[in-house]
């Protein structure tokens, strides 16, 4: 009699294949010498393995397996399938079943290949596992279907390789067979009888493996490959590729191939990325390669489509088989198909980009140079390198891509593929050599692209760093901070000498200077005196005082500022005769500037064109210089002061003057601060630098108000940027307290009119290109964001920000970030006081909209709906911890009733002209917890008690508030009800404990008669510190109004609630 099955136990084929500790061709061969004693058994136990497998505790009795079809059996199972979680053990998370998943895969393929030799012919094993996982493949649960989809798959994989072992041992056969007929007749035929009889049991074998891959690849895959589940479509494309792969001359067909190409169309990335996954050993394959030619014409658009894949591991793949099909013929793609690929060394995503790179290299940059090529030489006679006609064609591919700003992703993309981008004499020569015979010279435009490129490499090679934009920033590895030291010394070996003499060539050409004067900036400038080249030193300094009398490009004088600030830095063997350099630059530089000034303002004359522009550039020239050195000893600032008096008097200074003495003035004061010091700071010092900033301030208040844009905006930002820096922060160093500067309410409520006028307007310049729309958006943005720090950093009170709060809908595409952000920080510190800022913003839109619609409020306009919608989305924003927020939502309702129910526009009126207020106000209603909404009713009826009302339309806001106020007045107080779930005693006890708490809370305040305190307060206050934020200003204490205990306020950190339409 059979024995029983081995239960879910320690010693059934699950558990030992689950825990792994015994190898599994021990435990093949154990199931192996058990199926030749009693195979009913032996297979039960494999059965059963597979029911297992799937999660399913039922058990398979020798009853049941020799009286029911497998149909039948698999039925009983699903009935006896508990699919309380959903987890079963191809799913589980964990390192044991992902262990248990591995040995899964293996036990199938090792029982096969333990079994090929006679078992699998036997017509009995095979034919039960294929039909039982055949079924199960059909099965309606998840689970079933998933593991004996695995299963069949790997199961096919294994015969795969048997057939293989077949085809191979047939043709050994054969071999054999034709040179024992070639030997002659006599004593061969017994043995070529032998020969023949295995000949002919090997093919029958192989009919009959053969067999076997048609009907589970017909029963299974054929409907599984378009499963429901997309693990399982992926395991379809998985396996299908390994046996296009490992047996071409059965699966290598297009009655095959197509079903890969159809899922190249699927809508779950995975399952694309397997496709994709199986081809490319096939392309790359010489001998498949051609075979794929049908299949190649009828996708290769879907190919080409999926570069641009919205998953980008599915991107990078389908790059990389773009690249395979092109090494497999040049013909297949079109060059539209090319560009589409050359486009993506563009890409933000770098594994695309380098994919891309790996593409264009190929097409572009692999070809054989004919000898002629090899041996060009310059007009001088110096060979030129092999790369030279590589950086030819770079150039002319970056000009043709028109993505002039992109030169660093382009590099990027191709800095690991290909070296001729650390070719720095090919490049060099190339914009100094003149062309010799047989070379066509370059003109400004290549010469300026290549200079870009240039400076591209140099950035990369000294820093190892990907472009902004392209990854975060990484931390290097020993290799290759190695590779970059290397890479640094070489270069700064080879433009030390060759910096100067392009310099000499392009000084008068801004775009190409601009990037020269970047160089600089990644030498290792011990080189200039460890290999003596301080000539060359002498012969760069030079070139860049001449390009700063020359030029008037404020990029241009930037850059060159900045090299001097590197190489005069203290650290540096060169910093003395650098700064020696530096020092007679800016006198020469100061004293054009003084002369420009005495010639504009000369008395008797009136400034001609030539004054203003000589003025003008030397304005920008000493902006420049000031941004990186401190120019204070020059003695600079009344005149630049007298400047923006000018402009404030209106004497006719242009507008672009008065700007640049803003800035100089500017940076000035930043100089005399930063050369304060901080222990021991000198009293005149402090006094002198007080007395400038406060007559500074006061002037560019003063600036702010005239009418010429230009001036004011560049007051705006100069005012918003020393708020910061003199804010209260500064007095965490108490010696330095005297030079603290607080606006008084004018110049904020200036501030925020300037945002009315200049920020929150609506744009309606058609003839503005898109270019232009982008930059003045930029523009307003960078106001909208220095006022917002103002803000967040306690500079100004909260208050100030209800005229910005009020335009978070009408503007959210453009800066709806930005106020978002302003909001969650406002809360972060004070809640109360931020509620009550929200309440003015929707009190002055009901205000404006009253106005507009002549004091009669139409409850169905598009005005009055737009108002409603900012207040639920300020309603969102407050989240779902009704505790945390209780006060400043209290706030809120107080202060909106107040204005609703207010009579003072009209003491006659018969109904309040602001009562439609309060059907906005009942945005907010959900956020009061039970017990404040008896409070908040309470309040609403005292102040409505002098007031008859008559159940007209007119009360209808009224009615709709107060039946907000009471629903759930019969509830049990809680802040939030989580759905029921399944918990244990533990978990349910922790629910109880949470609502004894909450019952516990005190109860509600009665209304007071000065209408104070009105809401208990249940939470104490809460002592933490706004977060982080990118700034390096460091945040104050807040000394305002809105700390004042009396609002009741709590002060702590908040993440703003997610605000989903």
């Amino acid at each position: 009699m059979p024995r029983q099955p081995a239960a879910e136990g320690e010693g059934s084929l699950f558990e030992i294949v689950k825990s792994g500790k015994t190898a599994l061709t021990v435990v093949v061969d154990d199931w192996i010498e058990q199926y030749k004693q009693d195979r009913d058994s032996a297979l039960l136990d494999l059965i059963q393995f597979f029911i297992h497998c799937s999660g399913c505790k039922g058990r398979i009795t020798p009853h049941m397996y020799h009286n029911m079809e497998h149909a039948e059996i698999i039925r009983k199972m699903t009935e006896e399938f508990e699919e309380e979680t959903g987890d079963y053990p191809l799913i589980m998370s964990g390192p044991q079943w992902k262990k248990f998943r591995g040995n899964f895969c293996e036990l199938i393929m090792v029982l096969v290949r333990q079994c090929q030799y006679s078992i699998i012919y036997d017509q009995y094993m095979m034919d039960n596992v294929i039909s039982l996982l055949t079924g199960l493949t059909d099965s309606q649960v998840r689970a079933f279907r998933h593991t004996s989809t695995l299963a069949s798959m790997k199961l096919m994989s294994a015969l795969v390789e048997v057939a293989l072992n077949l085809s191979i041992n047939l043709d050994h056969t054969q071999r054999q067979y034709e040179a024992e007929r070639a030997r002659g007749r006599g004593k061969q035929s017994e043995r070529l009888d032998l020969l023949m009889t295995k000949r002919q049991e090997i093919e029958e074998n192989q009919e009959e493996i053969r067999n076997m891959l048609t009907y589970i690849f017909k029963g299974v895959f054929v409907h599984r490959y378009r499963d429901t589940q997309p693990e399982i479509r992926a395991i379809c494309m998985a396996e299908i590729g390994n046996w296009m792969k490992r047996y071409p001359g059965m699966f290598l067909d297009d009655s095959y191939l197509k079903y890969v190409g159809w899922t190249l169309y699927d809508r779950v990335g995975d399952v694309r990325l397997c496709c994709l996954k199986c081809l490319h050993p096939l392309y790359d394959t010489d001998e498949l390669a051609p075979k794929l030619e049908l299949f190649t014409n009828r996708f290769k658009d879907r190919i080409v489509e999926m570069t641009l894949d919205k998953e980008y591991d599915v991107a990078v793949h389908g790059v990389r088989l773009v690249s395979n099909i092109l090494k497999f013929s040049d013909n297949v793609l079109s060059d539209k198909d090319c560009e589409n690929v050359y486009e993506l060394v563009y890409s933000s995503h770098r594994a695309v980009a380098q994919a891309a790179g790996e593409f264009l290299n190929s097409k572009l940059f692999s070809r054989e140079l004919d000898e002629a090529t090899k041996n060009l030489k310059s007009k001088k006679g110096k060979k030129r390198s092999e790369n030279t006609p590589l950086l030819r064609d770079l150039v002319q591919f970056f000009i043709e891509s028109e993505l002039h700003e992109h030169g660093a992703y382009l590099v990027d993309s191709l800095w690991e593929i290909n070296d001729m981008l650390k070719d720095w004499e090919c490049i060099t020569d190339l914009l100094l050599e003149e062309p010799g015979r047989g070379e066509e010279a370059m003109d400004d435009r290549q010469e300026t692209s290549l200079i870009e490129i240039m400076v591209c490499c140099v950035k990369q090679a000294a820093t190892g760093e990907y472009p902004v934009g392209r990854g975060p920033n990484r931390k290097l590895t020993s290799k290759e901070v190695k590779q970059v030291h290397e890479d640094k010394t070489r270069l700064t070996e080879h433009f030390i000498v060759t910096l100067p003499q392009l310099l000499a060539k392009y000084n008068v050409d801004a775009e190409k200077v601009v990037n020269l004067l970047t160089i600089p900036l990644y030498f290792d400038l011990e080189i200039y005196t460890t290999s003596r080249q301080e000539k060359h030193l002498d012969s760069l300094l030079h070139h860049i005082a001449d390009i700063v009398d020359k030029h008037t490009d404020s990029e241009v004088l930037e850059n060159a500022s900045k090299v001097l600030e590197n190489l005069c830095a203290e650290e540096h063997a060169i910093s003395h005769k650098c700064n020696v350099a530096k020092s007679t630059l800016i006198d020469h530089l100061a004293q054009r500037y003084k002369e420009a000034f005495q010639d504009f303002f000369q008395e008797g004359d009136d400034p001609d064109e030539d004054d203003a522009y000589a003025l003008m550039a030397s304005l920008k020239r000493t902006y420049a210089f000031a941004s990186c050195h401190d120019l204070n000893s020059w003695n600079l600032w009344d005149s630049l002061f007298l400047i923006m008096k000018g402009g404030q008097e209106g004497t006719g200074i242009p507008d672009e003057i008065v700007c640049k003495a803003i800035s100089c003035c500017h940076m000035s004061i930043m100089w005399y601060l930063d050369a304060i010091d901080d222990h021991a700071p000198d009293k005149e010092a402090m006094d002198d630098l007080r007395k400038k900033l406060v007559n500074f301030m006061r002037l560019c208040h003063a600036l702010l108000l005239l009418q010429q844009d230009r001036i004011q905006q560049e007051a705006f930002i100069t005012i918003c940027d020393l708020l910061i820096v003199f804010s209260r922060n500064l007095a965490q160093n108490p010696v330095l307290e005297p030079l603290v500067y607080e606006p008084d309410k004018n110049l904020q409520s200036q501030l925020g009119d300037f945002l009315n006028e200049k920020v929150f307007i609506e744009d309606d310049d058609d003839d503005m290109d898109e270019n232009q729309k982008i930059e003045e958006l930029h523009k307003r943005r960078n106001f909208l964001a220095c006022f917002c720090k103002l803000v967040v950093y306690n500079v100004i009170s909260i208050k100030c920000a209800a005229d910005m709060f009020k335009f978070y809908m009408k503007f959210y595409n453009d800066y709806g970030d930005i106020i978002k952000a302003t909001l969650g920080k406002s809360r972060e510190i004070n809640k109360v006081v931020t509620a009550k800022t929200l309440a003015v913003s929707l009190t002055q839109l009901f205000g404006e909209l009253k106005l507009e619609q002549d004091n009669n409020i139409d409850r169905t306009s598009e005005g009055f709906q737009a108002v409603k919608e900012l207040a639920r989305r300020f309603s969102l924003s407050f989240g779902l911890d009704l505790i945390k927020n209780r006060e400043a939502v209290a706030a809120m309702h107080r202060e909106g009733i107040i204005f609703s129910v207010s009579t003072q526009e009209d003491m006659n009126a018969r109904v309040p002209p602001n009562i439609p207020f309060l059907e906005i106000l009942t945005e907010f209603t959900s956020k009061l917890m039970k017990q404040d909404k008896k409070v908040v009713l309470q309040f609403l009826e005292k102040n409505t008690a002098g007031i008859e009302e008559d159940g007209s339309e007119e009360w209808s806001a009224l009615v709709t508030y107060r039946s907000g106020l009471q629903q759930g007045d019969g509830d049990m107080t809680a802040p939030t009800r989580a759905p029921p779930s399944r918990r244990g005693r533990a978990g349910r006890r922790k629910q109880q404990q949470q609502l004894q708490q909450l019952q516990q809370l005190p109860p509600p305040a009665q209304v007071q008669e000065d209408d104070g305190q009105w809401v208990a307060r249940s939470t104490p206050a809460r002592a933490g510190a706004v977060g982080p934020l990118t700034s390096t200003v460091i945040r104050r204490k807040r000394t305002h109004e809105e700390m004042d205990t009396t609002d009741g306020s709590e002060i702590g950190s908040e993440r703003d609630f997610d605000m989903r339409k």
